[in-house]
């Protein structure tokens, strides 16, 4: 019987996040149109295509009591949201800026990509019991501050590279390196995290990471084969990463993501016993585990992910650039 589904978008095949961007090399021409017709509309989402999860994957009824097991998720959904929202617009540049067919292709699958987690987050906040009329104004007022002091800089700074500049390449190391190469390990752990608390949510979480590993191999291999071609753009690019990473440093995402870490941990005392001695990674139980260290095991995994991309790349003149050991 011949595969139709390739490995890494099989929802039982595909190797976790941080293991398929460390290790994966995939292209703009084999992830093209047809890739993602068949291998993740007709393959990753099969029986996941409203919810992002399978109609197995229950939502438990602990989930929609109030209290800060809750308040924990509906915050990371309704933030995970607004931010997939905002990049679906910025990636309708990338699209218009598309050099050749393979980019246009693959940034229209990426942008569809990132309008359906939108959608799934948003579905699964009417799963925990927020009202589906007026869902998406009472996520805009939820998450202001987030949008204001997080994303609307983010934002800027990207579509000022690709729209206003029109630098294509630009735009592609921004999603890379500085957007999905940063927030991308947050999503490993929201779905180890809320495995044995809320298998939809995980679910979720696993549907999203396995698009992100798409969008981060494809666009390392943009960047790779165009700093082969023009090495001369290297240090138009090392600027644009020393300037992303300033961006994040100047901006207070860990006081967020710890406020919403809190919450978790708050919650998840009170359903310790659905918890037990599950391993969030590999002698480390979940319970045992403080907000402050999930925050920092995130870090540490973003930078080891970063690291193995850009020597990928051929960047390894950005390690330091980006704080990085060389």
């Amino acid at each position: 019987m011949t595969r139709t589904v390739p490995p890494e978008a099989d929802w039982d095949d595909a190797p976790t996040l941080l293991d398929g961007a460390m290790n994966l090399a995939l292209t703009a021409e084999q992830c093209n149109l047809a890739y993602w017709l068949a291998a993740v509309a007709q393959g990753t989402l099969r029986g996941r295509a409203e919810t992002g999860h399978a109609p197995t994957a229950i939502t438990p009824e602990h989930m929609r009591r109030p209290g800060p097991l809750r308040d924990a998720l509906v915050m990371e959904l309704g933030y995970r949201s607004i931010a997939e929202e905002k990049a679906t617009r910025i990636l309708a540049h990338y699209v218009a800026q598309a050099p050749g067919v393979p980019e246009l292709e693959f940034y229209t699958t990426q942008l569809v990509d990132e309008a359906r987690h939108a959608m799934v987050f948003r579905n699964h906040l009417i799963e925990l019991g927020l009202p589906e009329d007026g869902l998406v104004a009472a996520i805009a007022e939820m998450s202001a501050d987030y949008t204001k002091e997080i994303l609307e800089p983010v934002e800027e700074f990207a579509n000022h590279t690709v729209r206003d500049e029109g630098d294509f390449i630009g735009g592609v190391a921004i999603f890379t390196i500085v957007i999905e190469g940063v927030l991308a390990p947050a999503a490993e752990l929201s779905e180890r995290k809320w495995q044995m608390l809320d298998p939809a949510a995980s679910e979720i979480a696993r549907g999203a990471s396995i698009d992100e590993i798409r969008h981060l191999t494809v666009g390392s291999s943009i960047l790779r084969d165009h700093l082969a071609a023009h090495p001369g753009y290297r240090p138009r690019l090392l600027d644009i990463l020393r300037k992303g990473r300033q961006l994040w440093d100047d901006l207070p995402e860990e006081a967020y993501i710890m406020r919403r870490e809190t919450l978790f941990q708050e919650g998840m005392a009170q359903y310790a016993d659905l918890v037990g001695d599950y391993e969030v990674w590999p002698g480390r139980r979940l319970l045992d585990t403080t907000p402050a260290e999930r925050y920092a095991t995130a870090e540490r995994w973003t930078d080891e992910m970063a690291a193995v991309r850009l020597r990928y790349m051929g960047l390894a003149d950005a390690l330091p650039v980006l704080g990085l050991a060389e």
